[in-house]
């Protein structure tokens, strides 16, 4: 998200709603928050995940986590980051703590979660049980040691087919994948247009 092409793509904005999720698709409280943000996307990014759920195998799901971000809250995830680096690397300048830290946390200003636009999920079986994808959702870089990045070499072969079946859903449906995290998916916001050589984002931050 530190390539200034992302935040080159202007955002002419289709006007689509927030929507709550729930009772659409199945959802994880692990990142719930009093107002029940976590549960809302844009009604074009539901469509497509229904769309995409029902391109699974069977007995297969798409478990949602977390949807939309307040703006305040991109801000204190990017800034945790960011300090967890600066704290590692002390020699780092700011500009590379910036950039190291757009890797893996969007910054406030282009962060599709807080679009509405981007959504992090993951699949269950037909109990519930979350498949073996390589690593825990939202694994940072340094956890994981790169096993969070979605073409990582260092994960099992039964990992590495899950998440497979997990994108070719996801991408029929529209969505574009954010290459350091298995679990991000968008559609609509400028990341995606970039990805798909669209004009402009469908989405623009939502207050």
């Amino acid at each position: 998200m530190s390539d200034p092409r992302v935040a080159a793509i202007p955002v002419v904005d289709c006007g689509d709603t927030l929507v709550d999720v729930r009772g659409h698709l199945l959802v994880d409280e692990r990142r719930s928050d009093p107002a029940g943000a976590f549960a809302q996307l844009r009604r074009g990014v539901l469509d497509r995940l229904l769309h995409a759920q029902s391109l699974l195998p069977a007995g297969l799901r798409l478990l949602y986590v977390e949807g939309y971000r307040p703006p305040d809250l991109q801000q204190r995830y990017f800034e945790e980051y960011a300090d967890e680096l600066r704290a590692a690397n002390p020699a780092w300048p700011q500009a590379q703590v910036h950039a190291a830290a757009s890797r893996y946390v969007s910054p406030p200003g282009i962060a599709p979660h807080s679009a509405g636009a981007a959504v992090d999920l993951t699949l269950v079986d037909a109990d519930g049980n979350e498949l073996d994808m390589g690593t825990r959702m939202n694994a940072s870089p340094e956890e994981s040691n790169g096993a969070c990045f979605t073409h990582a070499d260092s994960i099992s072969s039964h990992a590495r087919t899950n998440r497979t079946m997990l994108a070719t859903a996801l991408s029929a449906a529209g969505l574009v994948n954010y290459a350091t995290e298995w679990w991000h998916w968008s559609y609509g916001d400028r990341y995606w247009a970039l990805m798909t050589h669209q004009p402009s984002a469908l989405y623009a931050r939502h207050p």
